[in-house]
């Protein structure tokens, strides 16, 4: 009697999209509606999976670089009062759009601290096609200015979701630099990896945002043998103007060249289709994740190609919280 044939594998074929814009900057509503007409433009285009900025949701706080803490303190209270609630009505909407739409959704939000008016999160959602949000993500290390506004994250959030388009990690901007954090994706099995950014023109003059975004996206792929969808977001004439004001230095700093990238990167580390720079729109490309099982036969940086005897990984993946209760409160006295 012969043995029943195994189950062919089979490894999702699909397009991405990945998006490059401005949000409408500190209008939660506004730039909410506007995510969902992106959504539904890339999903009328045949995009299975959509990735959003870092922080669109109501954008990004520039003041940290151009303003001292006490010029931004202000700033920072906008910013509070126009963040979202994770669950609350903007994350309804937003997986109301994946679920019309029958998209992955991967978009960053300023997600508020349910327990204090001083933690602001720098938070990455994760929806499946059927609307379920599945992935809450808190950036683990605020970078550099970033210190001022966000509380950091914790282990807790470092997961790989087995989605519609396959098993999906996400990170935020500098955290893609991180090799631990990213290992800890890869070990999970993650074959496709979002990758979230903001336009930085106020890094330091020698430092060329576009080329950095795609150096990384690069080793990602090529260390790990997988896909990566980057998603940055623009600066617009309004937030130029809202931060600079008539401060002429600071408006053509703002204004500065090459401070933003958008693509998708293949399992080799090149770049399937040309990326976008600085520009609003959306980069579409087929992915097929059947691309990436001939490259792990050479370097399973997860598997074969690494000696766990010598080298170990530990991650904490309890969450943390700032208090805990008992599991049993004291008998009251008789």
């Amino acid at each position: 009697m012969t043995e029943p044939v195994a189950a062919a594998l089979r490894l999702p074929r699909f397009t991405a999209a990945a998006v490059q814009a401005a949000p409408v900057y500190l209008d939660t509503a506004a730039t909410v509606d506007k995510a969902v007409a992106l959504v539904r433009e890339a999903a009328g285009n045949g995009a299975s999976l959509v990735v959003l900025p870092e922080v669109f949701v109501p954008g990004y706080p520039y003041w940290n670089w151009t303003m001292n803490p006490v010029q931004g303190s202000p700033w920072y209270e906008r910013l509070y009062r126009a963040s979202v609630d994770v669950p609350g009505p903007h994350v309804d909407t937003l997986r109301a759009a994946a679920r019309r739409a029958g998209v992955v959704l991967v978009i960053g939000v300023n997600e508020r601290g349910p327990h204090s008016l001083g933690a602001l999160y720098n938070t990455l959602l994760t929806i499946d096609a059927d609307g379920e949000l599945v992935g809450v993500h808190r950036k683990l290390v605020p970078t550099w200015a970033e210190k001022l506004t966000w509380t950091p994250g914790d282990g807790s959030t470092l997961r790989v979701h087995r989605t519609a388009v396959g098993p999906l990690g996400a990170l935020a901007c500098g955290e893609n630099t991180n090799p631990l954090a990213r290992f800890t994706l890869l070990a999970q099995g993650e074959l496709v990896h979002a990758a979230s950014y903001i336009a930085l023109p106020v890094a330091p003059e020698d430092y060329d945002m576009a080329e950095a975004i795609a150096l990384r996206a690069a080793a990602h792929c090529f260390e790990g043998k997988v896909f990566t969808v980057v998603s940055c977001s623009t600066i617009s004439p309004e937030i130029v103007a809202g931060i600079a004001g008539e401060d002429q230095q600071l408006r053509r700093q703002l204004s500065r060249p090459r401070a933003a990238l958008s693509g998708i990167f293949g399992p080799d580390g090149r770049a399937v289709t040309d990326p976008l720079v600085d520009e609003e729109g959306i980069v579409y490309a087929e992915i097929d994740l059947g691309r990436c099982v001939q490259p792990k036969q050479m370097h399973d940086i997860v598997g074969h190609y690494n000696r766990f005897d010598v080298f170990r990984l530990h991650v904490d993946n309890r969450p943390l919280r700032p208090l805990a209760f008992d599991q049993h409160p004291p008998k009251e006295e008789e």
